[in-house]
């Protein structure tokens, strides 16, 4: 898929958030920062809410740091705000959800499922130069875990402001981290 490491392309999205009136959002917009682009195919359906909730539950921890969260479908701003306003689950969300219905985004992340209209379930975390450093596509029907994406995240900030060190499976921040040399190879 070749994507890791590509810079974001061009959009311009209608955004709906709570307590705010309806904004346009553009790659601009996130230039300087991390963001987390979360598509979810529809909504107002079943394990989308699940996880959506789940991520809501690290928004404040990812605000802290640094990170902005949109979460993205298919629908638009305006289904959003009703899903908002309707679901007990998604009506405590504080971040902002993006509408696509010209699939602008579902596009240039390379998600879209044209014979559906529908984005899959896919999160993307771009750095503050605008690259895709992190990326998690699943099926249909299996839910994404924010506790993991929020470590992914964490050590995605290590290594960019320790270059030279890389983060072993399943680090957690503090841990140990590696310094990839020749007199590490076949020692791990």
């Amino acid at each position: 898929m070749g994507i890791i490491g590509s810079t974001i392309k061009p959009f311009k999205a209608t955004a709906f958030q709570a307590g705010k009136d309806f904004f346009d959002v553009t790659e601009g917009d996130i230039a300087g920062k991390w963001a987390v682009f979360f598509f979810y195919p529809a909504d107002f359906t079943f394990v989308c809410p699940t996880e959506l909730e789940d991520l809501g539950a690290k928004y404040d921890e990812l605000q802290g740091m640094g990170v902005e969260v949109f979460g993205v479908s298919t629908d638009t701003h305006f289904s959003h705000k009703a899903w908002h306003d309707t679901s007990e689950k998604i009506g405590k969300l504080k971040y902002a959800f993006l509408g696509d219905q010209l699939h602008t985004l579902s596009k240039n992340f390379g998600v879209l499922r044209e014979e559906m209209g529908l984005a899959d379930r896919a999160t993307f975390v771009v750095d503050p130069d605008g690259v895709i450093q992190i990326m998690e596509i699943t099926c249909e029907g299996v839910g994404r875990n924010a506790t993991e994406l929020t470590r992914k995240i964490k050590a995605a900030q290590y290594v960019r402001n320790n270059p030279g060190q890389v983060c072993p499976a399943a680090w957690e921040e503090g841990s140990d981290t590696l310094a990839p040399s020749l007199d590490l190879v076949g020692k791990i």
